[in-house]
């Protein structure tokens, strides 16, 4: 017994709450003897994991690890079958969180990467002292842009975004906004920067990368017309454009600037799928492991991604070619001030840095992503160039944009904690995350950054005058795969059959 009690009055259960007394306040605003059986069952799964199980981090994982409690509780004669039931059938219901902790998210995300890696007692007990790498200025303002732009589309039903900004030359994490309000119940502590998500279009400068790799050039034509695939044991796949036309012999500049749908999954069915997600696991990807659940659609964006995965994918194109691991320390030091972890940034080279000039040149073509997006859009950021890539799931629920220069990175995602779609005026991909990611970029460039810096053109990168009379760029010895008359595009638009 006396074991149990010092168990019960030490252990602890997430955040400062150590002991079954204090975890019961904090989470219920109550004494331990007054809780009910769900809300008890609830405090006894946490001591096993905290963070993952907190109701606050995770409430999904929350219900579920009460549940099994509730199960054990009943199969070892504590409860009846029908308590079981009974409470297992309510929702997890705790207070908002008291804390006056700054950047809320990126904390729990810090002591979750800490916890994976020295385990949960060094966290909890050692007194590990850890030096991050979050800006506290960049963060404040990143979260007051995100509540500013999401009041504006309230009416477009978007309720909840997030932020994630990196400095794609080191990985460091600079800012991260999980959630518009972190103690908002019962969704805000869900970080969506570590959630799955499906990245709708913005996944196509991955898929493209791989193009070039594999004899694309920035010129080849492009088939933008109506096609059936036939695919054995499954419904037949018809892609279709956001605009529902057709825009016939495309260049792949101006399919992947103006993200035209079609194009991309012809240019997948070519390249493989197996070899995409090789590739795209090789830039950062690490959620499609089972490669038997993806089809072309895998190049719309039918694969759930991390935000925190496409920032570092999406940061092979920033670092001309050369990957670097997400970080959000520069320092940890132990009880006694012995450093354990210095931030010493590692590059690993994933794909030839012509290929990532190619692909960032596109993607801050302006001119080029005219035809879909107009001039003048919120893609654009008067007196810099910045490359940057739209996506918005079919069903609405996603919304995306990522962009970057040389000296930041900007993730943005706007959409609903609980799955329902937004309204389908955001088809656009300009409205949403869009003005969201310029705020955020235009604050950096403005207060952080040396001026309207871009890369060098790598040597192994080929100028040829092109389609429209402008320059276009290609892979030294490619550049006479491409026949760069105006002919080439002169075919009608075609119609739907």
């Amino acid at each position: 017994d006396q074991i149990l009690e010092m168990y019960l009055n030490q252990v602890p259960y997430g955040g400062s709450s150590y002991g079954i007394e204090e975890a019961s306040k904090t989470y219920f605003g109550k004494n331990a003897k007054d809780l009910t059986v769900e809300e008890a069952a609830l405090l006894a799964g946490l001591p096993q994991a905290p963070s993952l199980y907190s109701p606050y981090i995770n409430p999904e994982a929350a219900q579920i690890r009460r549940n099994e409690v509730l199960t054990s509780m009943k199969n070892q004669g504590y409860i009846s079958e029908e308590s079981r039931v009974k409470s297992g059938e309510l929702k997890v219901e705790v207070l908002p969180p008291k804390t006056s902790i700054r950047a809320p998210h990126f904390v729990f995300y810090t002591k979750n990467q800490l916890e994976n890696y020295y385990g949960m007692k060094t966290v909890e007990e050692g007194g590990l002292k850890v030096t991050t790498t979050l800006n506290n200025n960049i963060q404040q303002e990143t979260e007051k842009i995100l509540k500013e732009e999401l009041e504006k589309i309230n009416y477009l039903n978007v309720t909840n975004g997030a932020i994630l900004v990196t400095r794609p030359s080191t990985g460091e994490i600079l800012a991260m906004v999980g959630s518009v309000d972190y103690f908002d119940q019962p969704y805000g502590a869900f970080n969506v920067t570590t959630a799955l998500r499906q990245p709708g279009s913005s996944i196509k400068p991955i898929m493209y990368s791989l193009a070039l790799q594999k004899g694309y050039t920035a010129a080849s034509i492009l088939d933008d017309s109506p096609i059936v695939f036939n695919i054995a044991g499954s419904e037949s796949y018809r892609p279709v454009n956001y605009d529902n036309k057709f825009h016939g012999k495309v260049p792949l500049r101006y399919a992947l600037a103006n993200s035209y749908n079609i194009p991309a999954v012809r240019t997948l069915n070519n390249l493989g799928v197996n070899n995409f997600i090789d590739f795209a696991t090789k830039m950062g990807i690490g959620t499609w492991n089972d490669k038997s659940r993806y089809g072309l659609s895998l190049t719309l964006g039918g694969g759930e991604v991390t935000m925190v995965d496409m920032a570092e994918a999406f940061g092979v194109l920033a670092n001309l070619g050369y990957r670097l691991p997400i970080n959000y320390f520069q320092k940890i030091e132990d009880n006694e001030g012995n450093v354990l972890r210095e931030m010493t940034p590692f590059k690993i080279k994933e794909i030839d840095p012509a290929i990532a000039y190619i692909i960032s040149d596109i993607l801050s073509d302006n001119f080029a992503r005219t035809f879909a997006f107009g001039p003048g859009s919120a893609l654009e950021i008067p007196g810099y160039r910045v490359a940057v890539k739209t996506g918005t799931t079919n069903d609405k629920k996603d919304n995306w944009t990522i962009g970057y220069t040389p000296e930041f990175l900007v993730t943005v995602w706007v959409g609903n904690n609980d799955n329902s779609p937004m309204n389908p005026y955001l088809t656009s991909g300009i409205t949403g995350a869009a003005p969201i990611w310029n705020r955020v970029m235009s604050y950096l460039l403005k207060n952080y950054g040396s001026g309207n810096k871009w890369y060098e053109k790598p040597d192994n990168v080929i100028e040829k005058n092109c389609y429209y009379g402008r320059k276009e760029y290609f892979v030294k010895g490619t550049e006479n795969s491409a026949n760069c008359s105006q002919s080439a595009l002169a075919t009608p638009t075609p119609k739907s059959p």
